[in-house]
């Protein structure tokens, strides 16, 4: 595994501690299927939605905020990929949504988490 993987991988393990430090449960991690891969699929009981959590972490701004990388166009195809996981796992929720969590990791401080809910909307 190369540096930005493990890099990846460190912030999408923080990302899933996060949630489930709010009470959601973690149903899956880099599920993929013919349409796309969703870092983390998850149940938010709070709202009774499933929800594909996209994770971008960035070591500093220079290149933006990590959010800032996610277009209209993926969150779009994050959505579908909600609704054909709901479906092939026969997931009964109220809601499909599509979230992104952001990490940035400046050198020697700690991590900063951004969690924005309904970027698809």
């Amino acid at each position: 595994m190369n540096f930005n993987q493990q890099f990846g991988r460190r912030g999408e393990d923080r990302a899933a501690r996060y949630l489930e430090e709010s009470g959601w449960t973690i149903l899956e991690r880099n599920w993929r299927c013919r349409e796309g891969e969703a870092d983390i699929v998850a149940l938010d009981p709070h709202t009774d939605s499933l929800v594909v959590v996209e994770v971008k972490s960035r070591s500093g701004e220079g290149f933006g905020s990590p959010l800032e990388s996610i277009t209209y166009a993926k969150a779009r195809r994050l959505r579908q990929l909600a609704a054909i996981y709901a479906r092939q796992a026969q997931v009964r929720a109220r809601l499909l949504r599509v979230d992104a969590i952001g990490l940035l990791w400046p050198r020697g401080q700690e991590c900063k988490l951004i969690h924005a809910r309904g970027i698809e909307e």
